[in-house]
């Protein structure tokens, strides 16, 4: 068992502005691995959990799970309400399924077809509308009210392996890298993550890895002045050195977190996956541990592409977890039921909009209940 406790960590001293730190590009030399603080060491930790949404200190002893779900605070309730409406049209139509006085056939009929309409794909379409035949029965479940708090259920159990803490501490600095396709909304999720990382007490340095996209440096410069951290950046510069520059960096200036963006592409385009591919070497040569973590940023309007994109991104670069963005009243959000099937990738955080406040940890339970309101 372990034992989990709110961290009120004073926040972070503030400065005048991000400095944008021009470092000379240098050649990624071998260097030592550097070990971080690993389980059973009795170092404290800091894990983002989808109870509260926010850092939790934690005694690393083992591999650290989601602890069991208090009574939302009002913050959570407000990021709930704003996620239903968000997701109020997929919602809307799955409800509608069961507005009517009896269970048959047509009812099966019709809750296949919202659910592929919801994106949620083939193989888990099946799959629910299956284990929904078999459960209700089994309960002797006879009315359609009962029937979809039951589809609820099963939902949230589908996505539950989804639900996973993203964990800080184990390693000063933890090195996370940051891909996605042009327009999915990665630098934005990137300065929101930023901020959900900084006011909790996590120093947090940003690499502008991205030179491919015009102006992506900026924007990013942009996001680390809201927050007021530090970037490296270098115009012009190689991605993969900016990332050694950043690593090094974030390991000499003890910071706890390095965030690195790296230039969004699509996974048919092989040479700029390649590159992605470069970007992970090098990290490892500046820290042989690193990176520590993966993730990859989906635009939740895709549907199945976003599956597709999982599938060859994870391929190619070893995913540790996801971001899903714009769940913000076009998406159909039956994607995350695709990927729990298909590749269950952990969601450490979904997005609803553009404010700062709008990028939130993954509960399964949560996205069920929003999803079938």
């Amino acid at each position: 068992m372990f034992s989990f406790f709110k961290k009120k960590t004073p926040a972070i001293a503030p400065v005048a502005a991000a400095p944008v730190v021009d470092v000379p590009p240098q050649a990624p030399a071998q260097t030592p691995p550097v070990t971080g603080v690993g389980p059973g060491s009795g170092a404290p930790g800091l894990s983002v959990t989808a109870a509260t949404g926010s850092l939790i200190g934690s005694v690393l002893a083992a591999p650290i799970g989601v602890p069991s779900t208090p009574a939302p605070a009002p913050e959570r309730q407000g990021w709930m309400a704003k996620l239903r409406a968000g997701l109020g049209k997929t919602a809307s139509s799955l409800s509608g399924v069961f507005g009517g006085s009896k269970i048959d056939e047509a009812l099966y009929e019709e809750l296949e077809s919202a659910l592929l309409m919801a994106d949620a794909g083939v193989s888990a379409t099946q799959f629910l509308t299956d284990t929904l035949r078999k459960k209700a029965k089994s309960a002797g479940v006879d009315n359609p009210v009962a029937l979809k708090n039951l589809l609820i259920s099963i939902v949230a159990d589908l996505l539950q392996p989804l639900q996973k803490p993203l964990v800080i501490g184990q390693h000063t600095p933890t090195v996370i890298m940051v891909a996605g396709v042009n327009g999915a909304g990665k630098t934005t999720s990137i300065g929101k993550l930023t901020r959900h990382l900084a006011e909790d007490g996590a120093s947090v340095l940003l690499a502008a890895a991205d030179t491919f996209r015009a102006a992506a440096r900026e924007q990013l410069s942009v996001w680390a002045d809201r927050n007021t951290v530090e970037i490296i950046s270098q115009a012009g510069a190689d991605p993969a050195a900016v990332s050694f520059d950043a690593v090094s960096a974030g390991k000499a200036r003890r910071k706890d977190v390095v965030l690195i963006d790296t230039a969004g592409r699509l996974p048919t385009q092989l040479h700029l996956m390649e590159e992605l591919k470069k970007i992970k070497r090098v990290i490892q040569k500046a820290d042989g541990t690193a990176p520590h973590e993966v993730l990859l940023v989906i635009d939740g309007n895709t549907g199945q592409n976003a599956v597709s994109q999982v599938k060859q991104f994870d391929d190619a670069l070893g995913l540790t977890g996801l971001i899903v963005t714009k769940l913000d009243g076009t998406a159909k959000g039956g994607v995350l039921a695709a990927i729990a099937r298909e590749r269950p990738i952990p969601v450490y955080f979904i997005g609803v909009g553009e404010q700062l406040n709008e990028l939130e940890t993954f509960n399964a339970r949560e996205f069920a209940q929003a999803l079938l309101a």
